[in-house]
């Protein structure tokens, strides 16, 4: 017999003009002294937070008691077909310049109001569009945000200047056709942007932590046939840096590496690297530095 071990809660927010809302998906048993960590997932664009519950497949974290999953909606006139505004991209996120930066801000506030948190572990991951507001909170709310880890997603900004550095953890695929790892508009683009290339983000972030411009590459084990895997680490060069790291994926599409795409369109996916437990041990290692 299967026993539930989360519960699921909707929570609603007013923002400016609209309310705006997100999935909680909450352990059953008690909390750490400290509160539960909270891990925010963006879903990816034109889609919803039930599509990246069974995309990420981050519920796990929850199940096994671990954190708090946060799953924000974006917004759009069509239901189930959502966006955010990560900076250059998405959609009517973008045309309308919603105030998705501020929601973040206010269900922070609010997920804090009903359930125990540990503020220091608040961490954000996000799928493409869901990436480029990972990065974007990154960007503007380094003061609630410990680290992220976007997946298949560019950096959509063209500058950034965190108030803190914030360690960052990347995943991507050479064969990604939405958001091409060398930049531009990808050939399955829906929106037609023309993104930045993965590296120059990265390479930002680098910057903006005090990480020193060399790397250190290591190949990962991966048993997806046509796939192999480079990771790439730039580590800070002071203690109050934050990491930039790289999963660099030969031959994998538009997908969340460790499961299996809804549609062939996506391309393929490193089924052998668990993207959802390397995001995690991550967040773990990464927690938002005392206050100086």
């Amino acid at each position: 017999m299967h026993v539930q071990t989360f519960t699921t809660l909707v929570i609603d927010v007013p923002v400016g003009p609209r309310r705006r809302s997100a999935v909680v998906v909450v352990p059953v048993i008690q909390p750490p002294a400290a509160g539960w960590p909270i891990v925010l997932a963006f879903h990816g664009g034109q889609t919803h937070p039930e599509l990246m519950r069974r995309f990420s497949g981050l519920d796990q974290l929850a199940a096994d008691g671990r954190a708090i999953v946060v799953y924000p909606a974006g917004t759009g006139s069509r239901e189930g077909m959502l966006t955010w505004n990560g900076g250059n991209c998405c959609g009517e996120a973008l045309a309308d310049q919603s105030q998705d930066v501020e929601f973040v801000r206010e269900l922070l506030n609010a997920v804090a109001g009903r359930l125990p948190i540990d503020q220091s572990r608040i961490h954000a991951t996000g799928m493409s569009n869901g990436a480029m507001m990972a990065y974007r909170v990154a960007a503007e709310l380094a003061d609630r945000v410990a680290s992220i880890a976007p997946v298949a997603g560019p950096l959509a900004l063209a500058s950034i200047a965190p108030r803190r550095p914030v360690p960052v953890l990347h995943f991507h695929g050479t064969l990604d056709q939405f958001t091409p790892l060398e930049g531009g508009i990808g050939r399955r683009s829906v929106t037609r942007v023309s993104h930045r290339p993965i590296l120059e983000g990265l390479l930002d972030w680098v910057h903006a932590n005090g990480c020193s411009p060399e790397c250190v590459r290591e190949t990962v084990a991966c048993s997806d046939e046509g796939i192999s895997i480079a990771r790439f680490t730039w580590s800070p060069m002071l203690s109050a840096g934050g990491e930039v790291v790289f999963y660099r994926l030969e031959g994998g599409g538009h997908t969340w590496p460790g499961r299996r795409p809804d549609s062939f369109y996506l391309g393929p996916s490193a089924i052998s690297l668990d993207a959802t437990h390397i995001i995690w041990g991550f967040f773990v290692k990464h927690p938002m530095p005392p206050m100086r």
